[in-house]
């Protein structure tokens, strides 16, 4: 966004910045205020992966479902501990127990049995191996698994390199407009930080097979960082 003004009506008005700022310390001279707002964006390759796992049981009593669920769940952390997964990356996501009915026209819902389910929100921090990691857990008894979520470890070192990447944008801009106006930069007289843009890009999908020849695979793609700035520049 590009804003034009005069520097003799508003020398004196200094929009409030929405996170850091730097305000004029001196009177503004005739001259022409350049407000440009832009966008620096960086791409990055995901190298975390959050992903659930879980298992659900099923049991004619409360107990019974939920026992088998303690004991397929068991196996499951054990291999993500065998896997290497620190216990620090591994945490409880939702445990649950439910009646399971039957329904009849006119007659009241009779339960028929119990159904329990636990999921544990696991954080690959190697996603090349999450997917045979995944394989692993299904063969141990996981019949429950949601995601991935994936993240940049380094985010604020890649928000840093967008903003150097914005700043640099709106400088350039700024002496588009200077010279279309036949005018020079003089100076910043004020920047602030807008809300990051840190969009990411598409969550890919996968597929857990049952067959040993076959493994699951997960493709992290690329993520893009960004960040905004507003600056306001005098022109003379």
């Amino acid at each position: 966004m590009i804003r034009l003004l005069s520097a003799a009506a508003l020398a004196a008005t200094v929009p409030l910045a929405a996170t850091a700022q730097t305000a004029p310390t001196a009177t503004i001279s005739e001259g022409t205020l350049l407000d440009v707002v832009a966008e620096g964006r960086v791409n990055r390759v995901p190298d975390i992966a959050v992903i659930r796992a879980g298992v659900v049981s099923q049991g004619a009593t409360a107990a019974e479902a939920l026992s088998a669920n303690a004991r397929q769940m068991a196996s499951v952390l054990t291999a993500l501990k065998a896997a290497g997964i620190a216990d620090r990356d591994i945490q409880t996501a939702t445990i649950s127990l439910s009646p399971q009915y039957r329904y009849a026209e006119n007659q009241p819902p009779v339960i028929t049995g119990y159904q329990a389910s636990n999921s544990v929100s696991v954080k690959f921090r190697d996603i090349a191996r999450s997917g045979t990691i995944l394989d692993t857990l299904v063969k141990q008894g996981a019949n429950q698994i949601d995601g991935p979520s994936l993240t940049i470890d380094a985010i604020d070192t890649a928000m840093d390199e967008a903003r150097v990447d914005a700043v640099k944008r709106a400088r350039a801009r700024a002496a588009l407009y200077a010279g279309a106006l036949g005018m020079k930069v003089d100076r910043i007289l004020m920047v602030s930080e807008g809300s990051d843009g840190g969009a990411p890009g598409p969550v890919p999908g996968y597929m857990v097979r049952a067959e040993a020849k076959d493994t699951t695979q997960i493709a992290p793609g690329e993520q893009q960082v960004s960040a905004n700035v507003r600056v306001r520049f005098l022109l003379k």
